[in-house]
């Protein structure tokens, strides 16, 4: 099976020049077993790559997995090893892709997939009754949903816009395009995964329904918002920009170094979105508009940019000139409404803003990992050693969401959603200051009973 190309080249690759089976899989298992939990170990692993020929060689791929590409030209170990092992990963990868792939639905694997009984079922279907409430647990329906959380949602929320019948949309293309965004996140990533695009999304949609925003937004606006928030972070490979440019990672180069995972992002949306043929009943110049509007959401999301769109959104703010009757004002406030729910974590409530903390920080750390293990500066917050979580999150807190609010809550004028967004990040903030003071007397203990240890083994020597 082959789809067409794209500018994400999406293919389904055979096996040693023959159809895969599960048989021929189901052999490796076994062998594989302490091969797979490597993988596990490491954030940026061969995740779902494809194989192709005898030889086990990387075929086209989704283009972000910059340990392997490194490992691949740095490595000094004995080629018939390495092809073995390869292979047996490329094999694991494909029964993975085999298994969950929902193309593949009209063959049944020989072991049983777990399937959702009606009472999980039904436990989601009363959670999206509540989808547009603020506390939303977004780790709980993923589990309901079987991991499914971002099509799950997704699917629920264009039929609750009307955007299915506005736009007239194949249920089937529709289904098609959201498989493929879920299943183009890396699942081994602590943070950057499906769950994340999920949680986005959900916080996208309660800021799109905000009232001095939704009665100036057409159905347009509301497919693109909640697009671009489930595709912002697709295909990341688990670590920053700058490991990407220091690596001299392929991607870095084709977009010189630029918002490098941010347009990754997009022309991966884009190409899957052509791949699905979603859109494809539609206008060439409608089609090539949205493709457009959701690079410019997408590629607001970059971190760096925040200063720029922090202080256009100031001015806007003090000189009370937005109008979102002017459709490049609207835009902008659905770049800032992006931006907000990509890092809304801490205006969580604290049982789920310390889950997406304890998992970013995981990233941090991996990335760190990997950069002292290929020799490179550890990268700023992935010291797991002197940057810890606490002061991690404080930082951020500080620097990063409490600016951006605070103009969102100005913009919104104080409605009940921006009242409980910011009454959680200040009660958050607290705790992690708490935490992090218990942390620093806990490490003067330490250190006391460490130097009164030393000088009571002075004194015995002395004596």
């Amino acid at each position: 099976m082959q789809a067409k190309l794209t500018h994400n080249k999406r293919e389904r690759s055979q096996i040693g020049g023959g159809t895969a089976n599960i048989q021929e899989l189901s052999k490796f298992e076994e062998n594989a077993a302490e091969l797979t939990r490597e993988d596990r170990d490491h954030s940026c692993g061969e995740g779902n790559a494809r194989v192709r020929g005898q030889a086990g060689l990387l075929s086209e791929r989704r283009g972000s997995y910059p340990v392997i590409d490194f490992r691949l030209l740095n490595t000094t170990a004995h080629s018939g090893e390495i092809g073995t092992k390869k292979r047996v990963k490329r094999l694991l990868s494909f029964q993975r892709y085999f298994h969950a792939s929902r193309l593949l639905r009209g063959i049944v694997p020989q072991t049983c997939l777990h399937l959702l009984d009606e009472d999980y079922l039904g436990q989601a279907r009363h959670m999206l009754s509540k989808v547009g409430r603020w506390n939303f647990d977004i780790f709980l329906f993923d589990r309901l949903t079987n991991g499914n959380s971002l099509v799950t949602l997704l699917c629920h929320l264009f039929n609750l816009h009307g955007l299915i019948h506005h736009f007239q949309l194949d249920m089937v293309k529709l289904h098609r395009f959201l498989v493929m965004i879920q299943e183009d996140y890396h699942s081994q990533n602590p943070y950057h995964n499906a769950v994340h695009a999920a949680d986005v999304t959900q916080a996208m949609h309660c800021y799109l329904k905000e009232p001095k925003l939704s009665r100036f937004l057409s159905p347009l606006d509301i497919m693109l918002g909640l697009m671009a928030a489930a595709a912002h972070d697709v295909d990341h490979p688990g670590v920053n920009q700058p490991f990407l440019i220091k690596t001299k990672h392929h991607l870095a180069n084709l977009y010189q170094n630029i918002s490098v995972l941010e347009n990754h992002h997009w022309r991966s949306t884009v190409g899957m979105l052509r791949e699905s043929g979603l859109l494809a009943h539609l206008p060439v110049e409608s089609i090539q508009d949205v493709e457009q509007q959701l690079g410019s959401l997408i590629l607001a999301t970059d971190i760096s940019r925040q200063n720029e769109f922090l202080a256009r959104m100031k001015t806007h703010s003090d000189n009370r000139d937005l109008s979102l009757e002017d459709a490049d004002h609207k835009h902008f406030i659905l770049q800032i409404a992006l931006k907000c729910a990509d890092i809304c974590n801490p205006c969580r409530v604290w049982n789920m803003s310390k889950q997406w903390s304890e998992k970013v920080c995981e990233e941090f750390y991996r990335q760190g990992d990997l950069e002292q293990r290929f020799q490179f500066e550890v990268s700023p917050l992935c010291n797991q050693q002197n940057d810890t979580i606490p002061s991690i999150q404080i930082g951020f807190m500080s620097y990063i969401v409490e600016p951006l609010f605070m103009e969102w809550s100005r913009f919104t004028e104080n409605t009940p959603l921006t009242i409980t967004m910011m009454s959680h990040l200040r009660k958050n903030k607290a705790r992690w200051r708490g935490l992090l003071l218990k942390q620093h007397n806990s490490e003067d203990n330490s250190a006391q009973m460490n130097e009164d240890k030393s000088r009571t083994s002075q004194e015995v020597e002395h004596q």
